[in-house]
């Protein structure tokens, strides 16, 4: 899905129960500037809060997914103290994070073309992350003297281990989408050409799936990326499938496959 030039900076429309959230900035390859964040944000809270949206859908305009931070709104000639990055982190990056791994609904991000810094970390924070093959994972923090922000180092250490993670960072290496879908860091690496409709199949397919079940499930690979102990973990488990047992779509889940038929789950 693309757009040829810049106007909304974050753009919402709604398709089948599916919210698809478009980075717009595509003159400057979705660059994350502090006014698209803020309304990135919101239009999170907006999706989380409509009952009619059962996914979102998360992908950017024109030929980039999101080439990081807008380094333009950094500039070091331009103010004479020092950016406080982590006061940054916690108004910016970290209410999107928590908005969309919080939210009870599933989030998938495609993918297309590069995402750098923060704009890698963004994409990982997506519950099914799917790239189009052109899609580079570019961890390019310490080209410019920083360390890593906005969950990435969460992301990459889960996902390929704390030696791939140290390499990929310290080196401001970068990471195919083939490669992505080999290690397992994202779930499948797509052709571009049908990178937004594979999105957005899973996405639909999502909405209209039993959707206490859904955010249980997103709940519970949470607890177990965090757990140290098997028992607590069990604990967790227990207790979130005691969620969507009395949740109506166990009983329409049980009866549409003794009675051979498909679910009709409630909305």
């Amino acid at each position: 899905m693309s757009a040829s030039t810049d106007g909304e900076l974050v753009t919402l429309r709604h398709e089948d129960g599916v919210a698809i959230l478009t980075l717009n900035r595509p003159s400057r390859l979705n660059a994350l500037s502090r006014a698209l964040m803020l309304l990135l944000r919101e239009r999170i809270a907006a999706c989380a809060a409509d009952d009619a949206v059962g996914a979102v859908l998360l992908t950017g305009a024109g030929k980039a997914f999101c080439a990081g931070q807008d380094l333009s709104e950094r500039d070091p000639r331009k103010q004479k103290e020092t950016f406080d990055l982590e006061a940054i982190q916690h108004e910016l990056y970290h209410p999107i994070i928590a908005a969309m791994t919080s939210m009870p609904k599933p989030v998938i991000v495609a993918v297309n073309g590069i995402a750098a810094g923060a704009g890698s970390s963004l994409a990982l924070c997506g519950d099914i992350v799917l790239a189009g093959r052109s899609a580079r994972f570019v961890q390019s923090f310490v080209k410019v003297g920083l360390s890593v922000d906005a969950g990435g180092g969460w992301a990459l250490v889960k996902a390929l281990g704390p030696a791939r993670a140290r390499a990929l960072l310290m080196t401001g290496g970068e990471m195919t989408a083939e490669e992505a879908d080999r290690l397992g860091l994202i779930w499948r690496c797509i052709e571009d050409a049908a990178l937004f409709d594979a999105a957005m199949s899973v996405a639909r397919q999502l909405a209209h799936g039993p959707r206490t079940a859904l955010g249980c499930i997103k709940r519970v690979v949470d607890a177990a990326s965090r757990a140290t102990d098997r028992a607590d973990y069990l604990n967790v488990e227990a207790r979130l499938q005691r969620e969507a047992g009395f949740a109506d779509d166990y009983r329409e889940g049980v009866l549409a496959f003794l009675e051979k038929r498909r679910p009709k789950w409630s909305r």
